[in-house]
């Protein structure tokens, strides 16, 4: 696991923060799944969304609305999102920092989106 001073999220350059406020910020993700694709991370360390304090949730939400209707505004062919977070290594988490993963939506780029976040499991996807 990550301590603080080994943390990918606590040292990001200011030079990536695209949007913050005083609990968190917001970055584009390093390894995007679409246009657009953000994180917004407390600036706590904290290893998942169950260590964050009820501040620190609503000023993600807080980073997490704005950024959705900028977005919104910014591409107007984005009419979906999907929300994220991996909470733990069998979650699939790979930076033990707490971040939620914003993936702005176009119709077509899913040969099926149906089940959206149940792909985590393939299988489990199609229902």
């Amino acid at each position: 696991m990550e301590t603080m001073s080994t943390c990918l999220f606590c040292s990001i350059p200011p030079e990536r923060v695209i949007n913050e406020n005083k609990l968190a910020y917001v970055i584009y993700d390093g390894f995007p799944v679409t246009e657009y694709h953000m994180l917004i991370i407390p600036k706590r360390h904290a290893s998942n969304y169950f260590d964050l304090t009820s501040d620190e949730i609503d000023a993600c939400n807080e980073l997490l609305r704005t950024c959705k209707s900028e977005v919104e505004n910014t591409d107007e062919s984005i009419d979906g999102f999907n929300i994220g977070m991996n909470c733990g290594e069998s979650a699939g988490q790979t930076i033990f920092h707490c971040h939620t993963h914003l993936i702005p939506r176009r119709r077509g780029d899913s040969e099926n989106p149906k089940g959206g976040v149940r792909g985590v499991i393939p299988k489990k996807q199609q229902y």
